[in-house]
C-alpha cells in the first residue's frame, strides 16, 4: 500500500491519538446512541441492557447522563428513545454540505418523484446526511438520516469512488476494493446499481467534491424499472455540480 499524502484532504490520527487508551464508559455510551438510533420503537431499559452487555446499574449511569444532555428521552412507560439534543448535535455535521444540498434534494424529489439524499464517506461506510421525501407521493421509499450501507456497495459508494484513482483509493480506502463501475461513473458523472443494498431497488448517484473534506454524492432510490437512468443521472450530475459551485 503507497503511503499517504501529507496533504491529502483524508488525515491519519496522530501517534498520541493512536496510543491513548479509548474511553470505556464514552463508548458504551456512544453504543447506547446507536442501538437507541437503529431501533424501530422505544426500547425499555431491559431491552438496551442487554444490547449493551453490562449490568443494570452502568446502564443506568449511562442512560442518566446521556438523558441530562436530552440525548434521550423516556416516555410515560419509561421506555427509551432518541431526544432532541441529538438533532442539535446533527444539524451541525457536515453543516455547508447540508445548506447547498437542501434546496437541490428538494427540487429533484419533487420533479423526479423519488426520495433524494446525500451519502457521506465515513470509513468503511457510506451514511445518509440528509434526505427529502417527494410531495404527494404516497409510494415514496423512505431513507431515513443516519442509515448506512458498506460503501462497497450501491451507486452512492461508486459515485464516491469515482473521485479518486484505484491507487489514491487503495491509499485511503483499505479494506474496501475499488469497483470497476467507478472508471464508467467517472466518465459519465453518474454511477447506477440495482439490487445491492437492498433487494429490488435501484441507485443513480453524482459525486460531489467537498472541499477540504471526504467526496460525498447526491443520489436517489427508487423501485421502477421502467426509469431512464440516463436522465435521471444527469439531473443528479447537474445537481452535484451546483452543490459544489456553493461549497466552494
Amino acid at each position: 500500500m503507497g503511503r499517504m499524502n501529507p496533504r491529502s484532504d483524508v488525515h491519519a490520527p496522530s501517534e498520541a491519538a493512536t496510543q491513548a487508551p479509548p474511553s470505556q464508559t464514552l463508548s458504551r455510551g456512544i453504543r447506547a446512541l446507536e442501538i437507541l438510533a437503529a431501533a424501530d420503537k422505544p426500547l425499555s431499559i431491559a431491552e438496551l441492557t442487554e444490547a449493551l452487555g453490562v449490568h443494570r446499574s452502568v446502564a443506568y449511569r449511562i442512560l442518566r447522563t446521556l438523558e441530562d444532555h436530552s440525548l434521550l428521552v423516556r416516555d410515560d412507560s419509561g421506555r427509551v428513545q432518541p431526544g432532541p439534543g441529538l438533532a442539535v448535535l446533527a444539524s451541525g455535521v457536515s453543516r455547508n454540505l447540508q445548506t447547498a444540498a437542501l434546496p437541490e434534494l428538494t427540487q429533484l424529489a419533487n420533479t423526479l418523484h423519488m426520495t433524494a439524499f446525500v451519502a457521506v464517506w465515513d470509513h468503511q461506510e457510506c451514511v445518509t446526511l440528509v434526505t427529502v421525501e417527494p410531495r404527494h407521493s404516497g409510494a415514496a421509499l423512505a431513507q431515513h438520516p443516519g442509515s448506512r450501507h458498506p460503501v462497497s456497495t450501491g451507486a452512492p459508494g461508486i459515485a464516491i469512488q469515482s473521485t479518486m484513482t484505484e491507487e489514491r483509493w487503495q491509499q485511503v480506502g483499505p479494506g474496501s476494493p475499488y469497483r470497476a463501475e467507478a472508471h464508467e461513473a467517472r466518465r459519465l458523472g453518474y454511477a447506477t446499481s440495482h439490487d445491492e443494498v437492498i433487494a429490488g431497488l435501484s441507485s443513480i448517484a453524482a459525486p460531489i467534491k467537498v472541499p477540504g473534506g471526504r467526496p460525498a454524492a447526491v443520489a436517489v432510490v427508487y423501485i421502477r424499472l421502467d426509469q431512464d437512468s440516463d436522465a435521471v443521472g444527469q439531473a443528479l450530475a447537474a445537481s452535484a455540480a451546483r452543490i459544489e459551485g456553493q461549497l466552494a
